[in-house]
């Protein structure tokens, strides 16, 4: 697996980056320490959870799961010496049994609503927990998970610069933001003196947002603009398969996701892809992660979050897929 450079920090990381998310839950502790061991074997080093996951598993969670596991895992051997450990705070809502239906099922208009922030006090609380979980001195990419307008910026940017000067954190970073936010981010930074934030997590794939949806969450054309302007934030792009769409026409027309993406522009970059992928022998998931991995401007480090093994293997090809100018040229013009 080849790496790449963070931001403008000389630190290099692997190409593409494993998601944690699941395990712990729905990824059970034989197949995690599969997937894990799998991922280091392939030249990965970027793995990435948060103090959140998965709270909405199971009914009366606090999150942690993940963190849990992975600290379980890191104690064997020299596994933290040879991983980039990225997490998150800010996302895990206040404790209440609304949260949780009758049925088990996850409240998420409350949980949005009662997201914990970024606060300085939350995040102190926050980072310590994850340290605790992970059994780890230091994160080398900490985020703030969802972008906080409620609680003053500067607030939450000193506190951010505080974890670094301590050396509980290397490196920021941001996730779920508009492009108006990170502007603010970077001219408090550099009127302060704070690290800036060197990754910035959304969801991306390629397929692209549907005309009039207003999400901070999905990149859109004026962030693609904004980070190749601003080659000093690396884009992790998180969903990067959009839940595996590309392979089936079954699942596209099912999946709640597609509702951000669903249209004329999807249909022919659907198109695109199935085309494209017959040609190369591979499947249309397989490609898409590979054109990802093409992208310099801006670059891109592809979030994958394998459930399974199995899922886990389906991926690797992509690794070794190379895509002609020609190719490249038809996939980035295709659309309606």
């Amino acid at each position: 697996m080849q790496t790449t450079e963070l931001g403008r920090t000389g630190r290099q990381v692997s190409q593409l980056a494993l998601g944690a998310m699941q395990m712990g839950n729905a990824t059970g502790e034989s197949d995690s320490v599969r997937i894990l061991d799998r991922y280091l074997e392939v030249g990965g080093s970027f793995i990435d959870t948060a103090d959140c996951y998965e709270w909405w598993a199971r009914e009366g969670s606090r999150g942690g799961e993940s963190e849990e596991l992975l600290g379980r895992w890191m104690r064997d051997g020299t596994k933290r010496d040879q991983i980039f450990l990225a997490t998150k705070g800010s996302a895990l809502p206040r404790y209440s049994p609304d949260l949780w239906a009758a049925d088990g099922t996850p409240n998420w208009d409350l949980a949005r609503r009662t997201f914990a922030g970024a606060g300085a006090k939350t995040l102190r609380d926050a980072l310590d927990g994850s340290l605790r979980r992970l059994g780890t001195d230091h994160i080398d990419l900490y985020y703030i998970h969802v972008d906080d307008k409620a609680t003053p910026l500067e607030e939450t940017l000193e506190a951010l610069a505080g974890f670094v000067e301590a050396g509980k954190v290397r490196y920021l970073g941001w996730s779920n933001v508009y492009t108006w936010r990170l502007e603010r981010i970077r001219g408090l930074c550099a009127r302060n003196g704070w690290p800036l934030p060197v990754a910035i997590q959304q969801q991306h794939s390629y397929l692209r947002r549907r005309a009039g949806l207003d999400t901070a969450s999905i990149v859109d054309t004026e962030q693609l603009d904004y980070l190749r302007d601003n080659d000093d934030q690396t884009l992790v792009a998180y969903s990067p398969i959009v839940k595996g769409v590309y392979d089936s026409a079954a699942k596209r027309a099912d999946h709640w996701m597609m509702a951000n993406y669903a249209g004329p522009d999807a249909d022919a970059r659907i198109a695109a892809v199935t085309e494209i992928a017959a040609e190369v022998g591979v499947t249309p998931n397989q490609l898409v992660l590979a054109w990802l991995l093409h992208q310099t401007a801006p670059r891109v480090i592809p979030l994958i979050g394998p459930r399974t093994p199995e899922q886990f293997e389906d991926v690797v090809p992509a690794l070794d897929v190379k895509l002609t100018e020609d190719q490249l040229t038809r996939l980035d013009e295709a659309g309606a």
